[in-house]
């Protein structure tokens, strides 16, 4: 199971958003029950990535994370949304 760590600036608002949009996008995939998400501020992601598959983030994520960082803001948007889920469902798939 992957374990996803979406980030915003307060773990609240647009993290709340991108954490709704990902489990209605993957469960129309048929990848429900195949990754967990948890939410936190990006300040936190240094701290937290090692224990954590894939990070998605809306603005610029801190330097030396070593697990995929995806950026978010176009599933905020919808813009590019598509492409992202493309790979957000490999990621999940793949080892």
């Amino acid at each position: 199971m992957k374990k996803i760590l979406i980030a915003c600036g307060t773990a609240v608002a647009t993290s709340t958003v991108v954490t709704n949009r990902l489990n209605e996008a993957m469960r129309k995939r048929g990848l429900e029950g195949q990754y967990t998400c948890a939410q936190c501020k990006i300040a936190e992601i240094p701290s937290r990535a090692a224990n954590y598959d894939i990070v998605i983030t809306n603005s610029r994520s801190p330097e030396g994370i070593q697990i995929p960082v995806i950026n978010g803001l176009p599933l905020l948007t919808g813009v590019g949304a598509e492409k992202i889920w493309d790979e957000l469902e490999h990621l999940i798939k793949n080892p």
